[in-house]
């Protein structure tokens, strides 16, 4: 699909602070000054806050309102082609989505930047949300609707209205369960509409037989994400729509739901909108692209296969469509940079041990060389952060080890406490030691817009990706990144790859990484540390091992294989007993080139 040739005008509100700026969009504007009203007060107030509003049919693109804004809250945009009319806009400039994607047999994968419409898709199809064709003042009902719509979605919306059509829904967001005062026994039941016999086998099947009596307020993120889907996987319906499952879950969790996912794809529709590309690939079957530009408007690609389609938006460019709407591919290397130099030592720590009451951790001494990066891969609960924080010198290690001499900048894991702070980003960042680095990442990472917002008010891959540019401008010898590609979206972490292995690489510094997902570490890493041991009790870390041994040790303990693309050389998950699954295994590579 395409768009007509016209321009759309976009307010973020959650940047634009009108009391601050005395509006001063409305006054730079040329037409304004000239008596005409193209910038004005919007008349329904949001919160008690009257935001400007732009006429797009009157905005004749100059810009002026765009570079005088002091929040970077507003964007003109010149669409080019021969689009039709949006499916859906949320109000007067604000973001919109064109085209559909209707899911046909199997599983769907759903793919792009966060903020492009993928979970408006969603609420969408599943009915939450009404298409208004870009109307959002009308009063729509149904009958208006169906009239508008081609006969295949005519269809679709029809079956959903009217319930012929089940649909159930994993939403991207579950902080809304903690507010449920009963035990997930109950919550299922309650919420989820389940009877004893849908909880007794999905439970089994997503390994939450242990948390049916716990109250839902004591569970951890990645607890209570398995209970969202239990609740989406469990119910009797004919389509399943899974909207970012793998966030809080480790790799043994996300392949294990994901081959149920898989497994149900067989039985019924399914969806999945997510950013760990190992995973979309082993789960989908046939591929939408979204495309677009970033909290302003969503395109919808034709749906393509799977492999295929994933291949095109690393590359940036839609066949099908002739459509380019990225500069540059998101590359693969087979082998990080930092492997071609020579070794030079920073630290050497001994083995580690650290003694809880009711866990127990080892780690086998190893070294940290500059240009290097040592990913760090494993199961949740066998001591992953802990090592960092004890290399860190935030947690006292039983055979107090110290790293005198050498600085390390230390990024949690859990980033709440950074929610809680009174200040804007500009203000967080502060003045950063490395400068040159701290431009290259504020600009890769999407920070430079969010300067003037709110730490409070930042989403999860906004408030990631700030505070990784905090970490990484700071100077340091070693870096300890817990989780960075939490909440980022599949072009952050890739972008993020590439430029941790520019910065390591150019300034001879070192970095861990804790991560799970398998395909960003690929991208970074040129040695592997693997956890291994007995979740929650004890907990086992080898030496650090060169990629190609580590990842194939890893991959034995997690019983998958993996190959490379012959285009893009991403990793890909081989499916269970495939020919070449077997022949992997067999010959002990499970780590295919």
């Amino acid at each position: 699909m395409v768009v007509k040739g016209r321009r759309i005008a976009i307010i973020d509100k959650t940047l634009c602070a009108p009391d601050k700026c005395g509006y001063e969009c409305m006054k730079v504007c040329p037409l304004n000054r000239m008596k005409k009203e193209c910038i004005v007060l919007d008349k329904n107030k949001i919160e008690g806050v009257a935001y400007p509003k732009i006429n797009e049919n009157m905005c004749i693109g100059c810009g002026i309102c765009v570079k005088k804004c002091p929040f970077n809250a507003i964007k003109i945009i010149n669409l080019s082609g021969e689009l039709d009319e949006p499916l859906f806009q949320y109000g007067a400039n604000a973001f919109r989505i064109y085209g559909m994607a209707l899911p046909k047999e199997g599983a769907a994968v759903f793919i792009g930047q966060n903020g492009i419409g993928k979970s408006t898709m969603v609420r969408i199809l599943s009915g939450q949300l009404m298409p208004n064709f870009g109307e959002y003042a009308k009063q729509w009902k149904w009958p208006d609707v169906f009239e508008r719509l081609p006969i295949e979605a005519k269809t679709y919306f029809e079956s959903v209205k009217n319930k012929t059509l089940t649909v159930s829904v994993k939403p991207q967001r579950i902080d809304h369960l903690t507010l449920f005062d009963g035990t997930v026994n109950e919550l299922l039941k309650q919420i989820g509409g389940l009877t004893e016999d849908e909880i007794t086998n999905v439970s089994k099947k997503i390994n939450i037989d242990i948390l049916l009596n716990r109250n839902v307020n004591e569970l951890s993120g990645g607890e209570l994400q398995k209970i969202a889907i239990a609740v989406a996987m469990g119910k009797e319906s004919d389509i399943v729509y899974f909207d970012e499952f793998t966030n809080y879950l480790d790799i043994g969790e996300r392949l294990n739901i994901g081959m149920k996912i898989n497994e149900l794809s067989k039985q019924k529709k399914v969806v999945v909108v997510d950013h760990d590309l190992a995973i979309l690939d082993y789960i989908g079957e046939y591929v939408y692209v979204f495309y677009g530009e970033k909290n302003a408007y969503g395109v919808i690609s034709k749906i393509k296969g799977i492999r295929n389609g994933i291949n095109e938006y690393i590359n940036g460019y839609l066949k099908g469509e002739n459509v380019k709407f990225r500069d540059y591919s998101l590359d693969f290397n087979r082998h990080s940079e930092a492997e071609q130099k020579a070794k030079k030592l920073i630290l050497r720590y001994p083995d580690l041990s650290k003694t809880y009451k009711h866990f127990k951790l080892h780690v086998k001494g190893g070294e940290i060389y500059k240009s290097g990066i040592i990913g760090i891969v494993g199961r949740n609960a066998l001591g992953k952060s802990t090592f960092a924080a004890m290399l860190a010198g935030e947690v006292k290690s039983d055979n107090e080890f110290t790293h005198k001499g050498v600085k390390i900048a230390y990024k949690p894991q859990y980033l709440l406490k950074y929610t809680k702070l009174k200040q804007t980003v500009k203000e967080f960042l502060g003045s950063p030691d490395l400068k040159e680095i701290y431009n290259e990442l504020a600009r890769r990472l999407g920070v430079i817009p969010l300067m003037n917002k709110d730490m409070s008010k930042l989403s999860g891959g906004e408030l990631q990706a700030v505070v990784l540019v905090k970490i990484l401008s700071q100077d340091a010898d070693i870096y300890l990144l817990d989780e960075p590609s939490a909440f980022m979206d599949i072009e952050q972490r890739l972008e993020f790859a590439h430029t941790l292995r520019q910065i390591i690489s150019k300034m001879e510094k070192g970095a861990l990484v804790i991560d799970h997902d398998i395909v960003f570490l690929d991208a970074i890493a040129n040695q592997i540390i693997v956890f291994d041991g007995k979740q929650s009790i004890e907990g086992k870390a080898t030496m650090p091992m060169n990629k190609k041994q580590g990842m194939n040790a890893f991959l034995k303990t997690m019983g998958i294989t993996m190959r490379r693309d012959r285009d893009t050389y991403r990793p890909r998950i081989n499916k269970p007993d495939s020919v070449l699954d077997k022949e992997q295994r067999e010959s002990g590579n499970y780590y295919g080139d």
